[in-house]
């Protein structure tokens, strides 16, 4: 059965920020003081949700610098950085590709919904979404009370929703709201990770999108 709603993730699924991620963690990690830096891949290594938790993995120590200091400093940094990242590889076609089968796309994201709603517009993609849905602050908690309310405002159906995103997390959103998830490994974190909540995981955008259209005509 073809779906009749996708919900996308936007940061490292839609929005290719995961190099500006890495950086900006290392130079959050140098203005605070701490010597260790990241690659890109030890960067996807360790990134996760919740946001505090993957900040413990990557060496911060609250009883030095409180988490909302750090994210603080961290959005300072990112904000501005974010206007130089571009659309995923296939996000283009991934958008195309759903309106065209006329399936509705809703953004689901832990950003603060001012800068998801700026970053959208500034890139040109926003009449391809329904809706754009994030979180009222900078601290990232979790998407689940957003697309809770979504699904039961809208009346989307579960069965025929999709979430398509490039995290654990996106599953574990998926999982909360009762719909089906697919996973991206290009994002945040690397496919065997993405592999371990048994979700299909594919290499990129215009296969995730393909696999969704092909899968759900059988």
């Amino acid at each position: 059965m073809r779906p009749e709603l996708i919900l996308w993730d936007w940061n490292g699924t839609l929005l290719d920020d995961v190099d500006l991620c890495q950086d900006a963690l290392n130079r959050l990690l140098a203005r605070f003081g701490y010597p260790q830096q990241y690659t890109r891949e030890q960067y996807r290594a360790v990134f996760g949700f919740p946001i505090e938790d993957y900040y413990r993995r990557a060496g911060f120590d609250f009883a030095r610098h409180s988490f909302a200091e750090l994210a603080e400093s961290y959005m300072q940094d990112y904000i501005p950085a974010s206007e130089s990242c571009p659309l995923a590889d296939g996000a283009l076609y991934a958008l195309e590709a759903f309106r065209t089968a006329g399936v509705r796309q809703v953004i689901l994201s832990a950003s603060p919904v001012t800068t998801l709603e700026r970053q959208v517009r500034e890139r040109g993609v926003l009449p391809y979404f329904d809706r754009l849905l994030g979180l009222g602050d900078i601290y990232a908690k979790s998407k689940v009370e957003v697309g809770l309310s979504f699904m039961r405002e809208s009346g989307a159906d579960a069965a025929r929703t999709v979430m398509i995103g490039d995290s654990v997390h996106d599953f574990e959103v998926a999982q909360a709201l009762g719909v089906q998830c697919v996973l991206q490994s290009a994002g945040h974190q690397p496919p065997e990770t993405l592999r371990t909540t048994g979700a299909p995981v594919l290499p990129g955008l215009r296969q995730a999108a393909d696999w969704i259209l092909q899968e759900k005509e059988k």
